[in-house]
């Protein structure tokens, strides 16, 4: 069993990684790997990225690196889960530049929409953080929602209604 991966941990493998970089790519984190980062979670199970563009090289590099450095990596992002956002490349907050590999925080606002939606306990904690340290703001993320709303019907295991609800409770709560 892997261990749990903290900043030192996730920083190690994130230069690793560029070091085997071979071609010009972003990589954007997501999950645990931002809450480590911006230090609101001590550590992560997994470290959850999205790669582009998508390269062998890079991909056997994470494969080998996982195993080397005992991280659990998943190729996920916000947008297996939900609609992507308009403009969520540009919300995407730069973390670091090695060699041919940028690194981001994948936007911050479809994190937390895709983590309303999944609705678990340390998700639901991640977007209290965030609202709290106004990473996102309310109403900007009610907007962004209303603008991905009409494409739900493409994730068929969404009920609407019940993400609309949940979008607006999470914005209601007092931190």
């Amino acid at each position: 069993m892997r261990r749990l991966t903290d900043a030192e941990r996730l920083r190690a493998f994130l230069q690793a990684l560029a070091r085997a970089t071979d071609t010009v790519c972003r990589l954007y984190l997501t999950g645990g790997g931002t809450a480590v980062l911006y230090g609101w979670r001590p550590t992560t199970i997994d470290v959850d990225v999205k790669l582009v563009p998508e390269s062998d090289a890079v991909l056997r590099a994470i494969a080998n690196l996982k195993d080397e450095l005992q991280i659990n990596v998943e190729l996920a992002s916000p947008a297996d889960f939900i609609p992507e956002l308009p403009g969520w490349e540009d919300r995407s907050v730069f973390v670091m530049q090695e060699g041919k590999l940028a690194v981001f925080h994948y936007d911050l606002y479809a994190q937390a929409l895709a983590k309303i939606e999944r609705s678990h306990a340390q998700d639901v904690a991640d977007v209290k953080v965030m609202l709290s340290r106004e990473l996102v703001e309310r109403a900007k993320l009610l907007d962004l929602f209303g603008r991905i709303e009409p494409a739900l019907y493409r994730y068929p295991a969404l009920d609407p209604r019940t993400f609309r609800r949940a979008v607006e409770d999470a914005i209601r709560v007092v931190p």
